[in-house]
């Protein structure tokens, strides 16, 4: 796996076999200011019941959504295909790589119910040859997905989450702070931040989280993770060029009251900002983690695009239906 590598790297030493790289400290990463959510609720918090309102309704709520056996086209050099499980979950593929993004088939989240299945059944996948994790919240990192998932291929994840992984069956782990990026092969895969937080547990706060730009064969593809809105996206469209933008629009009425993800007119303007040609929404309908109910975030985010003339650069996808661009 040396070859691989552009630059120094530290192993960490765990008591599993997998080795966890990570990069030498590069290009900016050591000058980062925190993008972090603090962990204070909001104010009026608690004049709402999230238990009452959403959590026991959502209990009774059927699962929607159909998984038929996927069609996966041909790939030519040069193109992707992008097929959304849910929620932020996606297989991405070139004509020689199949990347999984954040996946997730977990039927709960402890107590919160998945309301929509997700596009295909996991069996149905193609040989994964890479994983990339955004962060360690639940609907991003699930270990029992992971688990069945891997299969001797490296994952990569943002510094801190290397623990939650390692021993799940990979054969390296790679940890990226902002802004750094590891080759593999013809990938090259970078961390960018974001303004979220990447806690598993309240006070698991040196955990780092970030979104991924993917790169292959002079075209890119960026994947957001969790993020509110934060003046940082303008830089990331200034530090790469990016393509497609894959952006969460959902969970922005959130149980804390604490701005936490972007709703769907900040995600407009995060896409504008990033000098993206074509805005993929995700982060909604599979897990109500918010009072807005499933299908408002696809309704805003359509009329604000409506407005800022960019109606034809966003592409609404369906769970399980790949597409090729």
């Amino acid at each position: 796996m040396a070859s691989l590598y552009a630059s120094q790297q530290v192993p960490i030493p765990f008591s599993k076999k997998t080795r966890v790289v990570r990069q030498a400290t590069a290009d900016g990463a050591e000058k980062k200011t925190s993008t972090r959510v603090t962990l204070k609720p909001g104010i009026d918090w608690h004049r709402r019941n999230f238990l009452a309102e959403v959590l026991i309704p959502s209990l009774f709520t059927k699962r929607s959504g159909e998984r038929a056996v996927p069609r996966f086209p041909k790939i030519r050099p040069g193109e992707f295909c992008i097929t959304w499980i849910g929620h932020a979950s996606f297989l991405i593929q070139t004509h020689d790589r199949n990347i999984l993004v954040d996946p997730n088939w977990a039927k709960w989240l402890k107590v919160i119910k998945r309301l929509k299945q997700p596009g295909i059944e996991l069996h149905h996948l193609p040989d994964i040859d890479l994983v990339l994790v955004t962060h360690a919240h639940f609907d991003h990192l699930d270990r029992r997905t992971l688990r069945r998932i891997a299969s001797d291929q490296p994952i990569v994840v943002p510094v801190g989450v290397g623990t939650l992984v390692h021993d799940l069956g990979f054969n390296i782990v790679h940890e990226l702070d902002y802004w750094q990026t590891v080759p593999l092969d013809a990938l090259k895969i970078s961390l960018t931040p974001c303004h979220h937080w990447g806690a598993r547990f309240l006070a698991d706060l040196h955990r780092g989280f970030g979104g991924f730009i993917i790169e292959a064969n002079g075209r890119s593809i960026f994947h957001c993770g969790d993020s509110a809105y934060f003046p940082g996206f303008k830089e990331i469209g200034e530090r790469h060029e990016i393509e497609i933008a894959l952006l969460p629009i959902g969970a922005y009425d959130p149980p804390s009251g604490r701005e936490v993800h972007m709703n769907p007119e900040e995600a407009v303007q995060a896409f504008l900002e990033l000098r993206a040609k074509k805005l993929v929404p995700m982060h909604y309908g599979t897990f109500r983690l918010g009072y807005e109910p499933l299908d408002e975030p696809l309704t805003r985010l359509l009329a604000r695009a409506r407005e800022a003339g960019i109606h034809d650069d966003v592409l609404v996808m369906t769970e399980g239906q790949p597409v090729v661009l």
